[in-house]
């Protein structure tokens, strides 16, 4: 089903570490490599932490709560003489939560509104009806936590994926800049360092949103949390906001959850939720992601081929351009912004970009071209793996003439021809080092190929 899901358009696997043993994530990991290099492409590996999410704790039976009860939560295993309490896995509760804020459990499905607090207890009014399980999610809109970045788990987690070599570490919950400088601080150490993507799913993140997006390597706006802690309708503000900076200033952006929703149990969409993705693409994000459609739903492949046909029609009708609104400050940025110009004025078939660390594949990506797919020739498969995230890229692999850059364009040409990526007569800009004199230059040149 990997290899399946591959053929259709998969790029990136997502590994959601909520739910994901450490034997399995080797299995995992292994099994989508062998399935990337069986059909000679290149497929990214995004490990997404559970980051410190505040939970309920265990109850013997689930309770029905009806609107009026009161309820109590409580912190350190302290006894509530109410019928109706459960303990919460988060000790500082009760002193960031304050009289008459509301918390939703289970993602939304339940509202309580705080009565009052003292010592290790937090007296609620439930406000909606809804069963209480064990171990839900609570969210606390517009309330400051004290939670740490990452948890142990997160860090024996981000261990495993380090010793893998995956391509992505999604943070969860980020709230500001420094929370991605600790992540940072441990992919340091590593001999093959992920790219760190910023889970944007908070209040506290919005707020913050443009000294995150200038930290991390890569943003997503995680709709499923955001939706519960901001108002819904503020969502589609938000996540335009956030597709428009990242366009502004460079910074790849995926857009996840909810996308397919429905699909989890029919095999066809919805209408709005076509319309959604369709929105997305429109705007340009790097990325569109499936979540539980291809856990736990019963059409995974069915969900990739309708992802991948929407983005290619929608993509074929133009999109919102923010990019003409970007800040190009060094001169190999603005090198790349001619090369894409010229692709455009062309209408070329092809830009072919020779990179060393990705950078001038990254800034190419950046600029969207309307017409032209992107290239990026580079010498090692884990550079090509980490490329699949940016949006129009196809990485190719093959070793560089050092001594003479412009030998190892010929060769290039030859493969994707003979992938059948590019056929004679077609137009290619290519952006490469070539030999000037005694000196190795960038340069920019039209090329039909023969």
């Amino acid at each position: 089903m990997l290899g399946r899901m591959i053929d259709a358009g998969m790029n990136i696997a997502r590994l959601n570490m909520s739910h994901a043993p450490h034997d399995w994530v080797r299995r995992v990991v292994k099994d989508i490599r062998a399935a990337a290099q069986e059909r000679g492409v290149s497929v990214g590996i995004l490990m997404d932490t559970q980051g410190p999410a505040i939970r309920t704790g265990d109850l013997p039976v689930p309770l029905d709560l009806q609107p009026g009860q009161k309820f109590t939560l409580t912190v350190r295993g302290e006894q509530s003489e109410e019928v109706h309490s459960v303990d919460v896995n988060y000790e500082n509760f009760i002193n960031d939560i304050s009289i008459g804020d509301v918390v939703l459990v289970d993602n939304g499905a339940i509202h309580m509104k705080v009565l009052a607090k003292h010592d290790n207890k937090v007296e609620c009014e439930v406000l909606t009806p809804g069963k209480l399980g064990s171990r839900r999610h609570i969210n606390l809109p517009g309330v400051k936590v004290s939670l740490p970045a990452m948890t142990s788990k997160d860090l024996a987690d981000i261990a495993v994926g380090l010793e893998l070599g995956v391509d992505y570490i999604a943070l969860s919950f980020v709230r500001e800049a420094k929370d991605i400088l600790q992540l940072r601080a441990v992919v340091e150490k590593a001999k093959h360092r992920p790219l760190i993507v910023a889970k944007i799913e908070d209040q506290q993140a919005i707020k913050n949103i443009n000294s995150i997006i200038a930290e991390a390597d890569a943003i997503m706006v995680a709709r499923g949390d955001l939706g519960i802690e901001c108002p819904y309708e503020e969502l589609p503000i938000i996540q335009r906001k956030i597709v428009k900076t990242c366009l502004r200033v460079g910074r790849p952006v995926i857009v996840a959850t909810h996308m397919l929703e429905s699909m989890i149990n029919t095999p066809h969409p919805t209408r709005a939720e076509i319309t959604d993705v369709a929105n997305a693409v429109f705007e340009q994000a790097d990325a569109i992601m499936l979540s539980g459609e291809t856990t736990v739903g019963k059409y995974p492949l069915k969900c990739v081929e309708v992802m991948d046909r929407v983005a290619q029609r929608i993509e074929r009708s133009g999109g919102a351009n923010f990019q003409d609104r970007a800040d190009f400050t060094s001169p190999r940025q603005k090198l790349v912004k001619s090369a894409v110009v010229m692709a455009d004025e062309l209408r070329a078939e092809a830009i072919i970009i020779f990179t060393l660390r990705g950078t001038m594949a990254r800034y190419t990506s950046w600029m969207r071209p309307r017409y032209s797919k992107i290239f990026a020739v580079c010498e090692t498969q884990e550079l090509a793996d980490q490329l699949t995230l940016l949006c129009g890229v196809i990485p190719v692999v093959m070793p560089f003439n050092h001594a003479s850059p412009e030998k190892t364009i010929n060769p290039a040409i030859a493969e994707l021809k003979q992938k059948n990526q590019l056929t004679k007569g077609n137009t290619v800009v290519v952006v490469s080092s070539i030999s000037a004199e005694e000196r190795i230059v960038e340069a920019i040149q039209m090329r039909v190929v023969e």
